[in-house]
């Protein structure tokens, strides 16, 4: 889920002469599936833009996306009381256009990320009910961050956590450096000459010199591209585009088993919404959301549309989050003669196998979801079967992601939205956003003063309290109880968790792929590129 479309910063840095080995160096390419929608690094929240923000800014701490461990990063060393941390800095780094990276750099970012006036999923997660953080500088190459309450995982957060100069401007800490931008195209980006990083002979990282990356929206184009040799990563693979290259070049096809991502449908419940009142009543019936829930045929999903790479989901978290995953949520049955009932209960009567409301309105409603991802429009084209048999008229109306986001965070102008969540973090507190009532990505009713739910409000106060206690016994109990109040309520119809499923081309050497997401470019200064055969 990407939140409210930002206007893009057009940034182009201007990069001195590079060697002669850089310049005629094998160059990494692979596409997104869209242009980013800002290339703020404290505001980057939609997956292109996270990418851009990865590969050209750096963070104090960085989770390693295999061993799932915090590592240093800018940071050195830490030390953590709970309420305040304490970094050592690397000492003689500088930003991407020469300026001294400085404690004072630090303070500066955190200022800004914590501005009330800052509309960021990531500042979401830096907001606290008793105060805001603050940054002390203690010298040069050391900061203290204070907060005014515990906040359990407070280090992990740090790792989206991009650090700017104090004077402003694009400068980054990253690998590289945005060298070409033609909006809604492609990306150049090209060694940042002041990286800090050096391999284990001493020579300079990233080892790739240069990187390109395509707007593609069409997944099947950019598995033709792929195949051809053109592009060298391939992520978010369509189930079967996945079965079609494991025949072809099984090498290069990977499922890297059950990832932490969802797939979910909700209903826009926003007070700003733009649909009639009826429409309106019935998305905020819980009844008329299990109901739903109850018919859509999930074992159906996970088997047609990705083809057994899929798992029926139970709720938010995905088993493979094996910790905090809730064990004990009733698993998800198909059920139409009980989705029957429940609209019964509700009002709803079935006249001529068609649905209407007690007003006699007929029960029509639209799906967005973004266009060019296959796997989705087909969910969608299957929950429309599976309505039809309850008497629901469905249309699916696939949008741009840019349309689908104005909608969903801005205009409040849709019915019903099918997106997936990306999570890059296993802990509660990366997703504190989405389950609180006033975040930015509560997807079905964003940004609320106050809840609007009494439920609502037992999620703000059980995500608050898990956050507050370092016992992980007690977190685990709280965040179990909001799993299951989601089951039960149904905000969001949790449908698949979907597998791993990318590829990497036989030229490129050292991926680590993981199912968190940047899943093949979070060591990307690690890959080198073999030049292609002649």
């Amino acid at each position: 889920m990407m939140p409210r479309c930002l206007a893009c910063l057009l940034i182009v840095a201007f990069l001195p002469c590079l060697a002669n080995d850089v310049a005629t160096a094998p160059q990494l390419q692979f596409a997104v599936q869209s242009e980013p929608k800002t290339l703020d690094p404290l505001r980057s929240n939609d997956e292109p833009s996270e990418i851009i923000r990865y590969l050209t800014h750096a963070s104090l701490v960085r989770l390693n996306r295999v061993t799932q461990r915090l590592e240093p990063e800018l940071a050195v060393s830490w030390k953590n009381s709970g309420t305040a941390m304490t970094l050592e800095l690397r000492k003689g780094l500088r930003f991407s256009n020469g300026d001294a990276f400085r404690a004072a750099d630090v303070c500066a970012t955190f200022q800004r990320l914590t501005d009330p006036k800052l509309e960021s999923q990531l500042a979401d997660s830096f907001r606290f009910d008793k105060g805001r953080l603050s940054c002390r500088v203690d010298n040069d190459s050391r900061v203290t961050l204070a907060i005014p309450e515990i906040r359990a995982g407070f280090d992990r957060l740090l790792d989206g956590v991009a650090m700017q100069p104090e004077k402003g401007g694009a400068a980054g800490l990253g690998p590289y450096v945005i060298a070409q931008h033609n909006p809604g195209s492609f990306f150049v980006l090209e060694r940042n000459p002041n990286y800090w990083k050096k391999d284990l002979q001493g020579l300079p990282l990233p080892r790739v010199g240069s990187i390109r990356i395509e707007i593609q929206q069409n997944k099947e184009f950019e598995y033709l591209r792929f195949r051809k040799g053109e592009f060298q990563l391939l992520t978010n693979l369509d189930a079967d585009l996945f079965e079609r290259l494991k025949t072809e070049r099984p090498e290069e096809a990977l499922d890297l088993g059950p990832s932490l991502d969802t797939e979910q449908l909700w209903f826009n419940q926003a007070a700003r919404s733009t649909a009639p009142d009826h429409k309106k009543a019935w998305f905020a019936s819980a009844d008329f959301r299990r109901a739903i829930s109850l018919a859509i045929h999930r074992d159906d999903l996970a088997k047609v549309v990705y083809l057994g790479h899929a798992t029926p989901a139970y709720g938010p978290v995905s088993p493979a989050n094996r910790v905090w995953h809730n064990t004990g949520l009733q698993a998800p049955r198909t059920d139409p003669a009980a989705a029957a009932l429940l609209l019964r209960r509700a009002g709803f009567k079935n006249v001529n196998g068609a649905l209407q409301d007690v007003a006699g309105h007929p029960v029509e409603f639209s799906i967005i979801t973004n266009a060019g991802n296959r796997s989705r429009e087909r969910l969608a084209a299957m929950i429309q079967q599976d309505l039809a048999a309850i008497g629901m008229k469905v249309t699916v109306a696939p949008l741009d992601m840019p349309g689908v986001i104005e909608r969903v965070m801005s205009t409040f102008n849709y019915d019903a939205c099918l997106l997936g969540f990306i999570q890059s973090d296993p802990d509660p507190n990366s997703f504190l956003n989405v389950w609180v009532s006033s975040g930015s990505m509560h997807a079905w009713n964003p940004g609320q003063l106050k809840p609007a739910t009494e439920w609502e409000a037992k999620l703000d106060e059980l995500m608050a309290r898990q956050a507050k206690t370092l016992d992980p016994a007690a977190r685990k109990k709280d965040f179990d109880e909001v799993q299951r109040i989601a089951w039960d309520m149904q905000p969001m119809i949790f449908l698949v968790h979907r597998n791993g499923l990318v590829a990497v081309g036989r030229r490129v050497k050292n991926a680590q792929p993981s199912v968190l997401r940047p899943n093949l470019i979070w060591n990307v200064e690690q890959l080198s590129l073999e030049a292609a055969a002649r």
